[in-house]
């Protein structure tokens, strides 16, 4: 042992080397203290991954609605594109058979007539059997009451047999396309003599 300059003796340096803290029984780290590493490893981490497993989530739920909403704008664009063109084909169909009406009309004035014979009654029936199929159905019939959404009255007169507005005569029959009514029936009216008494 040296002695210091003023006479007195260096008190001794004492080194713990051992790996193990005898007191908290945690490793220690090459310098005598306690390995950051091994304590770090025993601490709980910290709210990290939670915080990220949070933004996770949220961006999961942003993703979806848009999703959803993607998926809920294509079905409605879609809905929309068919109905528009089930409209366009209505509206030319529609087209093509008001022009055929007059054909119609002479096919059935010819067959009233009795005219309508042989090879032209195969073409006649052919032709309605088409618009037919097309959707295009005539009405008006004699005896039914009037509408006039649907009926056209081109003679008007009284009668006693019967009760209400009615059509007595079918002048020239109505044409429609499922409830679309492309023609009204144009008809000959009657309407009672007397007036039904009021009610009290």
């Amino acid at each position: 042992m040296s002695t210091r300059e003023n006479g007195s003796e260096e008190e001794p340096v004492i080194r713990d080397n051992r790996k193990i803290d005898p007191e908290t029984g945690e490793v220690r780290g090459a310098d005598g203290g306690v390995d950051q590493a091994e304590s770090a490893s025993a601490v709980p981490p910290a709210a990290g991954p939670d915080l990220a497993s949070v933004e996770l989530a949220t961006q999961l739920a942003e993703r979806t609605a848009d999703l959803q909403r993607l998926q809920a704008e294509y079905s409605n664009y879609r809905k929309r594109v068919d109905r528009d063109r089930a409209a366009v084909k209505e509206q030319a169909v529609a087209g093509v058979l008001a022009e055929l009406l007059p054909v119609l009309d002479d096919i059935g004035r010819a067959r009233d007539h009795g005219e309508l014979t042989g090879g032209f009654a195969k073409v006649g029936e052919s032709l309605e059997a088409a618009t037919g199929k097309l959707g295009l159905s005539s009405f008006g019939t004699k005896g039914e009451p009037f509408d006039p959404t649907v009926h056209e009255a081109l003679m008007h007169s009284y009668s006693s047999d019967v009760t209400e507005p009615t059509c007595v005569e079918i002048l020239q029959p109505g044409y429609r396309i499922g409830e679309r009514v492309l023609r009204p029936a144009r008809v000959a009216v009657a309407e009672p003599e007397d007036p039904a008494p009021a009610d009290n």
